[in-house]
């Protein structure tokens, strides 16, 4: 499958978070989207799987736009993965995960879900947690259901926001290797939000890379993690070294932090001008106001 995002625009308020954004994703594949804090990489998530509307531009799945597919019709193609683990549900890990079977319930599935639902948390490693209470769950186990939930869907895309952050390091390794084998053995396209510079390197067949509210590039992983993107984007300086034909990056020291780089001051420097331009404006509606007022009485 396809999605095809053609100049989308999206803003909270009256605060842009994105701006301009074109991009082609073809499947199957790992895609790993970067970028620090701030830059708008959920929202633009967001905006795929019609939890938010883009204020302007479009997204398509296969040619088709997303605001012309129902919210059922979409979950059959493209599953999601959110990156919050407060959600609790008073169920069973079983009942939980058995959610995202919902796109494709008829009346004498049952069986074939249950099998759908068992077979993927023996993949997670956690079919021991069956018949545990979700909200009695550790994050990274949380997180773990939470995936197992996505999987069954049996998309053709998942998106996953940061599915690895509640795990340790040996976790977001098997994970991560095991959706870049999904990929591949169902040829599915898989999108992933990661802070992980070095796995998304080890893992994504491309690499997508915002800054901004914009894309800043995109490529292979060898194409798009260099030093001077790092330096650029995250404000670091940075050794890339090649690590059997991929990047490993080796942190060095961070830059001091300006307004070019970091995000959340480009933010609260829009919103500052966004007050100063609404004052100016209140400032004018009153004294065009008061001269009515004045040539009222006259």
């Amino acid at each position: 499958m396809e999605i095809r995002i053609n100049d989308v625009g999206f803003s909270y308020a009256s605060v842009p978070v994105l701006s301009g954004i074109s991009l082609d994703i073809k499947g199957p594949g790992f895609v790993s989207i970067l970028g620090p804090n701030g830059v708008g990489k959920s929202t633009l998530i967001h905006c795929i799987n019609k939890i938010l509307q883009p204020k302007s531009g479009s997204v398509l799945i296969d040619g088709k736009d997303v605001r012309d597919i129902s919210i059922k019709e979409l979950a059959k193609d493209v599953g999601y993965v959110p990156y919050s683990a407060n959600d609790t549900f008073p169920l069973t890990v079983v009942d939980t995960v058995m959610m995202g079977r919902h796109p494709h319930s008829k009346w004498n599935t049952l069986d074939r879900d249950l099998d759908i639902v068992y077979d993927t948390l023996r993949m997670l490693g956690i079919s021991h947690l069956a018949m545990r209470q979700f909200n009695e769950l550790s994050a990274g186990q949380h997180q773990k259901v939470m995936l197992a939930r996505g999987l069954v869907q049996e998309p053709q895309i998942l998106l996953l926001d940061e599915p690895t952050s509640n795990l340790d390091i040996r976790h977001q390794l098997d994970v991560t290797k095991m959706l870049k084998r999904l990929s591949e053995e169902r040829g599915i396209l898989i999108v992933m939000i990661s802070h992980d510079i070095n796995i998304a390197a080890k893992f994504a067949d491309q690499v997508i890379l915002m800054f901004q509210g914009r894309i800043y590039d995109v490529g292979a992983p060898a194409e798009v993690i260099t030093e001077d993107n790092l330096r650029s984007v995250y404000g670091v300086e940075s050794k890339v070294i090649d690590d059997d034909g991929r990047p490993h990056v080796i942190l060095k020291d961070a830059l001091p932090m300006s307004e070019s780089c970091n995000p959340s001051a480009v933010m609260a420097h829009i919103r500052a001008q966004r007050a100063s331009q609404d004052a100016a404006d209140s400032d004018g509606k009153s004294v065009r106001r008061g001269v009515e007022r004045i040539l009222g009485r006259t």
